[in-house]
């Protein structure tokens, strides 16, 4: 089967590799790259569990083809912290048991990074407006909504 070399800079580090043209980028993530942090559930671009960073965008990754990627910064949950060292996202998703089952949780952390960017103090109704591309069968939303505005809390903490 044909090879494509591709490059890719993922959360800061640059990869290349030879892939086949038709590889989903979620599995060249998984598989080829061993970050397994980004999870697919669906594979049609509805659950949101496979949501990563594209040049600074939530995309699905399911959706995309690792050619797509070549020469583009990409970032998946991996990037955000660690358990000494956690993203004020990752904080506040413990701090309100924003998760149960954690499956769909990466998906959720990278669609709201960018999102808080732009949308710093946001109510209720838009936190749910931009919760809803990412399916949660386990909790019900009101905690990951705690987790968002926990979040607003915790990075102006940090910023005073």
């Amino acid at each position: 089967m044909t090879q494509i070399l591709i490059t890719v800079t993922i959360n800061g580090r640059e990869e290349t590799k030879h892939v086949e043209p038709r590889l989903l980028l979620s599995d060249f993530i998984r598989h080829d790259l061993g970050l397994t942090g980004t999870h697919v559930g669906c594979e049609h671009g509805v659950c949101g569990a496979c949501t990563i960073l594209f040049n600074g965008e939530a995309v699905r990754s399911c959706l995309m083809l690792a050619v797509q990627a070549n020469g583009q910064t990409l970032e998946t949950v991996e990037s955000l912290g660690t358990p000494d060292n956690m993203h004020p996202l990752q904080q506040a998703f413990h701090e309100a048991h924003a998760l149960q089952c954690g499956y769909c949780t990466p998906g959720f952390l990278m669609t709201l990074k960018p999102w808080l960017k732009e949308n710093p103090n946001p109510n209720d109704h838009e936190i749910r407006e931009a919760l809803s591309g990412n399916l949660c069968r386990c909790t019900g939303y009101q905690h990951i909504v705690d987790a968002v505005k926990k979040t607003t809390d915790l990075r102006q903490q940090t910023t005073d």
